[in-house]
């Protein structure tokens, strides 16, 4: 019995790594596709030339609760450079707090000056923000829809630049690449950067340039509101509406345009409780689409190579189960190795997902969205924030791989939004206010319990000389501990 639970360990494990390897090495291929078609494409730019006459293009700002960020989002819309005769803004205001007043007060300030800019108020929040758009939409009058969440302060040329691609008539969407207007305000949002930096560069691009299926990210992207309706319209039986829809157009032919080099800046959770309900809603709608969708992927015409992708692709947050499967199993695989004989070094041939991370990472970050300093810096910026990263990723796989589970089970919950707090130049605000319970969670509580079985997972392998697992324990404990620092910090002192 002893020995059959020893080989079950060994098989969990085995299929866990095997698993985040064949992960990584997608991730790889996308760099490549990233890095070799950038460079094509760099060859023979194809710039769409500006139209004679600009189309109408309907702005679409779903709100609720927004009384941070409301003023600033409106003010920064009206400063677009775009034909205030071709404009139409519809603030989708869901709100029940000050953020209602606040909006119309700036409504009708802009509308004596003359802008086509109105509130859009349901009687019920049905839907949340799909439910908000589509409301929207019975009253659109563009023959484009620009939407932008509370958050986004998009440049004063975003529209003359995404809005010509739309020349092509395949294209349905034109997606644009998130910035961060509070990247430097702490460790956390360095990380978070970090990563939507490889969404937003080497997997948006590299999907792009390929030809694979990729997403609208829900905001800082223009529709072609033929092609939303076309497509089934917005829909909210998942938590992703953007990704449900934007694969639903892509299965109906039409294509997203993706534009690397137009920057959207953007305020990224500043606390650890918005971050979570971020992630919660990614994971867990991504995982509800993947089920909704997959059926259609591969019932579809699409190419083979299509059909892959597009799977790898709605899957992705399931990677965080197997990361999480991944360190719990480690620490009791220690106790068998001698008893089985196993050669914990042939498990080194998985350290290539390791270095094809490292590669994504670094291309994305130092050498295209971060800011550019003394390269020399940059590199050691790297190297001291890659491994703290890395920490706080598999930290997050058990609250992440618990929201892909439920999404996958079928388990409804509502769209919960992250709060935005106006923060600009890299500095948050002293008037913020927590907009989540005071009670700590038991997913807080049971981070804090998982970083004690990896500190005790470590105190084990150095005490017995066993030093296998060493620094990956290591990894797991910081990662599991800084998680739950941030959730007692949190409650304590919001």
């Amino acid at each position: 019995m002893f020995e059959i639970f020893g080989y079950v360990l060994v098989i969990v494990y085995s299929i866990a790594l095997i698993y985040i390897t064949i992960y990584c090495l997608m991730q790889l291929h996308l760099l490549y596709r990233y890095l070799f078609s950038k460079a094509e494409i760099n060859k023979n730019p194809n710039l769409p030339a500006h139209p004679s006459e600009w189309p109408l293009v309907t702005i679409q700002l779903p709100l609720y609760n927004e009384k941070y960020v409301a003023e600033r989002l409106i003010d920064n819309i009206i400063l677009l450079d775009y034909p205030k005769e071709s404009l139409e803004i519809q603030i989708l205001d869901d709100s029940t707090d000050d953020t209602t007043n606040i909006v119309n007060k700036k409504v009708a300030q802009y509308q004596k000056l003359g802008y086509n800019i109105c509130s859009i108020r349901r009687t019920t929040r049905n839907g949340f923000k799909a439910g908000a758009l589509k409301e929207g939409m019975s009253f659109a009058q563009g023959k484009y829809i620009a939407i932008f969440d509370a958050d986004f302060l998009p440049k004063r040329d975003f529209l003359k630049k995404t809005v010509p691609a739309f020349e092509q008539l395949e294209i349905g969407v034109v997606q644009t690449r998130w910035a961060h207007i509070n990247q430097k305000d702490s460790l956390l949002t360095e990380m978070q950067a970090m990563q939507l930096n490889v969404h937003f560069t080497v997997e948006q691009t590299g999907r792009f340039n390929a030809g694979y299926f990729l997403q609208f990210n829900g905001t800082a992207g223009i529709w072609r509101k033929k092609c939303i309706t076309d497509a089934g319209g917005w829909e909210a039986d998942t938590l992703t509406e953007d990704l449900d829809l934007s694969y639903r157009a892509q299965l109906k032919g039409w294509k997203i345009h993706y534009m690397e080099d137009v920057l959207a800046p953007a305020e990224l959770p500043s606390e650890i409780n918005g971050l979570k309900s971020q992630q919660f809603r990614w994971m867990k709608g991504g995982a509800e689409t993947a089920k909704k969708l997959l059926p259609k992927v591969w019932l579809s015409e699409i190419s083979f190579t299509q059909k892959i992708q597009a799977s790898i692709h709605l899957l992705s947050s399931t990677v965080f189960i197997f990361v999480f499967l991944l360190g719990v199993f480690s620490f009791p695989l220690l106790f068998f190795i001698n008893p089985l004989g196993l050669d914990p070094g042939k498990f080194s041939i998985f350290m290539i997902s390791m270095i094809a991370i490292i590669m994504v990472y670094y291309v994305a970050n130092v050498q295209t969205a971060w800011p550019k300093e003394n390269k020399l810096w940059m590199i050691f910026k790297f190297v001291f924030l890659f491994p703290v990263f890395l920490s706080l990723s598999m930290g997050l796989a058990f609250h992440n791989a618990l929201a892909v589970i439920q999404g996958l089970a079928g388990r409804k919950s509502p769209f919960v939004r992250t709060p935005k707090y106006g923060t600009v130049e890299n500095k948050t605000p002293k008037f913020r206010k927590t907009y989540f319970s005071k009670r700590l969670s038991l997913v807080s509580v049971g981070e804090g319990l998982l970083s004690l079985y990896f500190i005790f997972a470590v105190y084990y392998g150095w005490n017995n000389h066993m030093a296998y697992f060493l620094l990956f324990h290591m990894m797991l404990a910081l990662g599991y501990f800084i998680l739950f620092l941030y959730a007692l910090r949190s409650k304590l002192f919001s």
